[in-house]
């Protein structure tokens, strides 16, 4: 994958975890969007952002970073 293309995907979870605000504190917010993404990203776009978390992540909002957190773990049955 491209810079550009994680570029794309920085842009689009930080758009996504902007628009999902409202659903309480951050940690709320958090598992809405882990779960959106858990549902509507494709395998390598998941793993392209959980790695670029784990390396770098500065251009991650907070919320974001929070979500992509929550993405890397393990899901409960």
């Amino acid at each position: 994958m491209s810079d550009q293309q994680l570029q794309h995907l920085i842009k689009m979870v930080n758009q996504i975890s902007a628009n999902n605000l409202h659903h309480g504190d951050a940690e709320q917010s958090a598992e809405v969007i882990a779960t959106h993404l858990r549902k509507f990203w494709a395998r390598s776009m998941k793993q392209k952002i959980i790695d670029y978390a784990e390396s770098d992540g500065l251009e991650l909002s907070t919320v974001s970073r929070l979500a992509v957190k929550r993405l890397s773990e393990p899901q409960e049955a």
